[in-house]
């Protein structure tokens, strides 16, 4: 019994071996295969991905006191070339006023569609239309639709291999008596790349 045993473990040792040797046979010709030639990378360059073209990023903004402001404003874009990007993005705004007498409050909710185009590696051209709807400010408890249509430029300075800070100066062209800011709009903000 002892010696069919020894013979059965002898046995598969030898077939343990013949597949570990193939294993290793294997391995090499497949890290042959996968060596290129530096030449045929120069020749044909690996494409983008669509995942590394999409970027990501918003503002967010706070203030507490008499007035209280809460804003949240996150955005998408895709850059179509390494100069021209658009995408779209979308606002929540809360506002509180409390003085003395006087208590007022409301949220303001929309969405913006945007362009940029990139002058150099840092500054860059914009333009944007947003839609809002906000409780009008004429006290008739009632809530209207703001259209805005933004120009501008800005600076984005990388703070990494995938982030940048993002500064710009807007001019709103068709501000109105309901446009919940004043010119020149100034932002600043992050956007991440993947």
């Amino acid at each position: 019994k002892k010696r069919i045993f020894l013979l059965a473990l002898r046995g598969m040792t030898a077939k343990f071996t013949l597949k570990i040797m193939l294993a290793v046979l294997l391995a090499f010709i497949a890290a042959h295969a996968v060596a290129q030639d530096s030449t045929m990378l120069r020749k044909h360059p690996p494409k983008d991905r669509i995942i590394d073209r999409i970027f990501t990023g918003g503002n967010i903004g706070a203030q507490f006191g008499t007035i209280t402001f809460f804003e949240v404003s996150p955005l998408v874009g895709y850059k179509f070339t390494d100069k021209i990007a658009a995408g779209v993005g979308a606002t929540y705004q809360y506002y509180h006023y409390n003085a003395h007498s006087y208590d007022f409050e409301t949220s303001v909710y929309g969405g913006r569609v945007f362009g940029r185009y990139m002058f150099t590696s840092y500054l860059f051209g914009y333009a944007e239309y947003e839609y809002l709807n906000l409780e009008a400010f004429d006290f008739q408890a009632r809530r209207v639709d703001v259209e805005s249509l933004l120009g501008g430029g800005g600076y984005m300075q990388p703070i990494g291999a995938h982030a940048s800070l993002v500064a710009m100066i807007l001019y709103n062209f068709t501000e109105s008596v309901y446009t919940p800011y004043t010119n020149p709009i100034i932002r600043v903000g992050i956007n991440v790349g993947f």
